[in-house]
């Protein structure tokens, strides 16, 4: 037989590689992720009053499927989906402002960096109630090889329905109990201490 009917060698290498990357995109699916050690927070709104509130760490259960679980900053807590009072809102990786609140996206900066909010920039929720706030969009990266979300860390400043401010950093879409659609965020809330004018009172963000 003619030696030269043999594929090239350039064809069974670029070949090989094919398989091996289907054969990673196939073990990467079948392999359980390990999941991070956050448990839901159980609900327990109450006031904060003036007191600035965080850094603190909290995690959602956006499993549901037919209605958005609601976080208040004024109460520290998730709080009951017939609440008229809330100020972001999760179901499963999207997430959005709560009434009269917006948010705008401060960039891949540390959490600690942000001591003040800016006054203008932020974006209310379009009009699709299922989409995320265009600010947040996709917090998140997707792997095709492992298809789990990471987080951008990017930090968020959030201006609450009443005027008072909050920084947010989405965190984990993971948890223990839960599994998947389990939102880990870190945030701070400066409280309902007296605002600065011009929407300045975000300041008090950091101690």
């Amino acid at each position: 037989m003619n030696g030269g009917t043999r594929p090239p060698i350039l064809v069974l290498v670029l070949a090989a590689a094919f398989l091996l990357l289907v054969a990673s995109l196939v073990m990467g699916s079948l392999r359980s992720p390990e999941l991070p050690p956050y448990v839901p927070n159980a609900p327990a709104p109450l006031p904060v009053g003036d007191s600035l509130v965080g850094p603190a760490v909290y995690t959602v259960d956006a499993s549901a499927g037919e209605h958005w679980t609601r976080f208040d900053f004024g109460r520290n807590s998730v709080v009951d989906s017939t609440s008229i009072s809330w100020d972001i809102g999760f179901h499963r990786n999207h997430v959005i402002a709560g009434p009269g609140a917006a948010i705008v996206d401060l960039g891949p900066v540390s959490f600690d960096s942000v001591a003040e909010a800016p006054a203008a920039g932020y974006v209310a929720n379009s009009k699709a109630s299922w989409e995320s706030n265009p600010a947040v969009g996709k917090w998140y990266n997707y792997s095709f090889i492992s298809h789990l979300l990471t987080s951008r860390h990017h930090v968020y400043a959030v201006r609450t329905g009443d005027g008072r401010f909050a920084k947010l950093e989405l965190l984990n879409y993971y948890c223990k109990g839960v599994g998947t659609a389990c939102v880990t965020f870190r945030y701070a809330y400066q409280g309902k201490g007296p605002q600065v004018s011009g929407g300045l009172g975000a300041r008090l963000l950091r101690r």
